[in-house]
């Protein structure tokens, strides 16, 4: 039977007021009255029972728990529009879309895409975000880049690139100390991260030095925030490679140590079993696929 769905149209305009953070500003975009728009939201508060914004002052305030809805059915609403793009009277229109983890898309796969489009003009790729650690990997895309490749039988998988892991650190931070031995790096910053437990670890185990420690250590809760934090020069911390190349490329970026390295995670292209596969597919499955292998070789 089929799942009893809240009022569509009291989510849309729910959507767009939390989205906005106005019952005002909704009206506008909508082009609906305030009233219309406060009706709406009773409506789909008394569906859901419970309330989904309080008043602060005089404006209404969506809750924390309210701003998750709306973001959840922004991404439901997102892939609606691409359905309806991709089946519709302008199916003609090349669309692949490719989840990928936050750093991954960033350093990686974003810096490469320009040759992609050049090779291929027409398909417009459209790339969302997952943090690394998700272990489920949410549908509503066609490809997916990822470390692990999950249990169950549902995607077809291609590994792309095994990561190497060594210290990283801005130019102007290893300019500053001067360091050319591994065991300077006691008298340091270490930066490290929540969602990459053990990076430094594994790391001094494989420099041969495993009773190294930091005089300070910095950690984030995500790596792509303490990337951030090495650019800026606030400490040294450890970079996936390849990922990282093209910073290093652009001298944002410098290996103090670079034959150094210990192993990291493997990413894979997975590809759904039931997905379309129609030739633009294929030959960006082709072409990220040679990317990786690029990569791998590069690293060697």
């Amino acid at each position: 039977m089929r799942k009893r769905l809240p009022p569509l149209n009291a989510l849309r305009v729910f959507e767009v007021a939390a989205r906005s953070e106005s019952y005002s500003a909704a009206a506008r975009e909508l082009n609906l009255t305030h009233g219309a728009v406060s009706r709406q939201i009773d409506i789909l508060q008394d569906w859901l029972g419970q309330p989904l914004f309080a008043r602060d002052g005089q404006s209404m305030v969506a809750s924390p728990h309210a701003r998750a809805l709306a973001r959840e059915i922004s991404a439901a609403f997102d892939n609606i529009a691409d359905a309806a793009e991709r089946y519709g009277k302008s199916g003609h229109i090349k669309v692949i879309r490719v989840s990928a983890s936050t750093t991954l898309a960033m350093r990686w796969l974003i810096p490469q895409l320009r040759r992609f489009a050049e090779i291929c003009p027409d398909v417009d790729v459209r790339v969302s975000t997952v943090m690394s650690t998700e272990s489920v990997l949410r549908r509503g895309f066609d490809l997916a880049i990822h470390r692990q490749v999950p249990a169950g039988g549902q995607f077809q998988s291609w590994p792309l690139f095994e990561e190497r892991h060594t210290v990283i650190a801005s130019p102007q931070l290893i300019a500053q100390t001067g360091i050319t031995d591994v065991g300077q790096l006691a008298g340091a910053t270490w930066l490290t991260s929540e969602t990459r437990p053990g990076d430094w670890e594994a790391w001094v185990e494989a420099a041969g030095q495993p009773s190294l420690r930091a005089n300070r250590i910095l950690r984030f809760d995500h790596f792509f925030v303490t990337l951030q934090a090495v650019l800026d020069g606030l400490g040294f911390g450890i970079g996936p490679f390849p990922t990282l190349e093209a910073d290093c490329a652009a001298g944002r970026l410098q290996m103090p140590f670079p034959r150094l390295t210990s192993k990291g995670a493997t990413y894979h292209a997975l590809v759904p079993f039931d997905a379309d596969k129609p030739v633009h597919m294929r030959d960006f499955l082709d072409w990220l696929k040679t990317q990786g292998v690029s990569s791998a070789r590069n690293e060697q």
